[in-house]
């Protein structure tokens, strides 16, 4: 599992929506739609912004696997989507 799933399993185990950790975290909604789908890895720090709004630790992302409600979609039946707006938060991997 990545953090991405860890992340969303969490979400919505919590009955949280992304734009719920928009309004606590500042980040955009797009940003957390990569993050969780595996598109984007954020930093610690972003991380850290994360789990505080949704009030649990930083390393609890790192402990056991969690139990997926069954609602989280696969990567593969999401719909096209245009990300243009969150371009400037794209992390390029170095070659």
């Amino acid at each position: 599992m990545n953090i991405g799933d860890t992340i969303r399993n969490f979400r919505l185990q919590k009955g949280m929506s992304q734009g719920d950790i928009e309004k606590r975290t500042g980040l955009l909604r797009c940003y957390l739609s990569r993050v969780e789908n595996g598109h984007t890895i954020p930093s610690l720090d972003t991380l850290a912004k994360i789990a505080g709004a949704m009030e649990m630790p930083l390393g609890q992302f790192f402990a056991n696997p969690v139990v997926t409600t069954g609602t989280a979609r696969s990567s593969r039946n999401l719909p096209m989507t245009n990300y243009a707006s969150c371009a400037r938060y794209a992390v390029i991997p170095a070659t």
